[in-house]
């Protein structure tokens, strides 16, 4: 990332160059404008304001999430079979990857004609307003059915705000960023995962062990579901507080301002980018696939089959246990995301990828052989350094490729539609490869058995590298002159 803004040059968009009223028809660029009076951004500032905010976030869908496995079965859907209010509850977590995709239309639309610094702004209040009042929520036992609907909802309306959030600050950081350093340092916002899991769930941990709460046996009377399990949404507000000053004190991008300069914004983004970046939308969509699937099944997924009662073919885990042990593989997440930053820049974006792609479908093709309970054991025989082993793996690969997509995805787009075009394509694969994910995993092992998740990863990475196989290589990209692939057949 750069201290001061990135000199000026031609800045032709992928996309006919239009003024504000969108016009279609081809129009010359007037050269880049610098403006004499521009402040240079300190780059601690970008980098805290592209972490904080998803970090925010993260730790927001992350609360949700352990919550759907732990809790919300038990006090949002009717009481009866175990199995059926798990899968209910997985559902109401799909929720909100429905609405992302909406979320990316709605704030890209704004983040492509308004700025990235207002539209970061507005998913942020979005996605923490919802997250505090599903805090304050009444449990079935109250309202009835009246209360999975409300929790349905506003986990609808956190996924429109995270589905808003993460292009923008990937935007802020890859838009900032030193020539051939942008996959480092858009690694910044991809690190608010780890960080959001550690803050959610080391939190829910503390209040698990605080107030003496089994998994394997809950108390439906007792302190954690009566009262205590809406402390870490409530607690979010103060976050969100903290996330909104450093976002009000950011400074337009330099790319978006050049592109502003040169009159380039279109009237509809969405509209342009499915017209002239179909195909760049396409091949992100599943570029990003198999990275959704493998994350979702070794957080949300996993914790699941761990918590489960062993007569249900799980492995009875207790969670207070077991979340400590997920805790030490996010660790690996975290520690690898720099490290892919680095290789992406160092080697490009496809090797890595495809190499860490291939690794997953080793992985993937494995999972018979680390999760049988005749093998890994369960409840107090659990083959605890195996389990951990297993985490590790796992989340080292989802460091190595997670990390470089927030350079990946936007380099794909020109600026007049990237706040567009990058969201659209992360969160419609969240639609294919994370909202399933659960839900399917779970029927797969209720089904058949724990192998079956692995080849459902393996058949995910494969799909992922055939996209990556016919992507470009974008880690030379000029930023203010991507073009689609269309324009780049007509060039040659």
């Amino acid at each position: 990332m750069s201290h001061s803004t990135p000199p000026s040059g031609p800045a032709a968009s992928a996309g006919t160059p239009a003024g504000p009223a969108g016009a279609g028809a081809p129009a010359a660029v007037a050269p880049a404008v610098a403006a004499a009076d521009e402040t240079p951004v300190p780059r601690s500032r970008v980098v805290v304001a592209s972490l904080i905010g998803t970090s925010i976030e993260f730790y927001d869908f992350y609360v949700y999430a352990t919550a759907a496995v732990s809790v919300f079965p038990l006090i949002f859907f009717a009481k009866g079979d175990d199995g059926a209010a798990l899968l209910a509850s997985m559902a109401t977590f799909g929720a909100a990857f429905v609405a992302r995709p909406i979320g990316s239309v709605l704030f890209g639309h704004f983040g492509d004609r308004m700025g990235r610094k207002v539209t970061l702004i507005g998913s942020l209040l979005t996605m923490g307003i919802a997250t505090f009042l599903i805090g304050l929520l009444p449990t079935y036992y109250q309202v009835g059915l009246w209360a999975p609907a409300m929790l349905t909802i506003l986990r609808f309306t956190q996924g429109l705000g995270l589905g808003g959030e993460w292009s923008g600050a990937a935007l802020l950081a890859t838009e900032y960023a030193k020539e051939g350093k942008r996959a480092q340092a858009a690694m910044w916002p991809q690190l608010g995962a780890p960080i959001g899991f550690f803050l959610a769930n080391g939190l829910y941990l503390l209040l698990v062990l605080g107030f003496d709460h089994d998994s394997t046996n809950p108390d439906m009377d007792g302190a954690f579901l009566t009262w205590v399990w809406r402390m870490p949404f409530l607690l979010s507000i103060a976050m969100v507080a903290v996330g909104m000053y450093v976002r009000v004190r950011l400074e337009e991008t330099p790319v978006f301002q050049r592109a502003l300069d040169n009159d380039q914004r279109v009237k509809a983004p969405v509209g342009e980018v499915f017209r002239r970046n179909w195909w760049e939308l396409i091949l992100g969509t599943f570029v990003m696939y198999a990275t959704y699937v493998l994350f979702y099944l070794m957080t949300t997924w996993i914790l699941s089959y761990a918590i489960g009662k062993r007569e249900n073919g799980m492995l009875g885990i207790p969670y207070s246990e077991f979340l400590v042990l997920q805790l030490i593989g996010i660790a690996f997440f975290a520690a690898f995301i720099p490290v892919s930053g680095w290789l992406a820049d160092r080697f490009g974006r496809k090797p890595t990828l495809l190499t860490v792609s291939g690794l997953m479908i080793l992985f993937g093709l494995s999972f018979g052989l680390w999760l049988a309970p005749a093998t890994m054991g369960t409840g107090a025989e659990v083959n605890v350094p195996l389990m951990v082993a297993f985490l590790a793996v796992g989340m080292t690969l989802m460091g190595l490729t997670f990390g470089p997509m927030s350079a990946v995805l936007p380099e794909l787009f020109p600026t007049n539609t990237r706040y567009t075009g990058s969201g659209i394509a992360y969160n419609v694969s969240s639609i294919l490869g994370a909202a399933l994910t659960p839900f399917v995993a779970a029927w797969l092992v209720q089904k058949f058995d724990v192998s079956y998740v692995g080849y459902y990863l393996a058949a995910a990475s494969l799909i992922t590298m055939v996209a990556l196989a016919l992507s470009p290589e974008t880690r030379h990209a000029d930023l203010d002159t991507v073009s689609s692939a269309r324009e780049r057949r007509a060039a040659r």
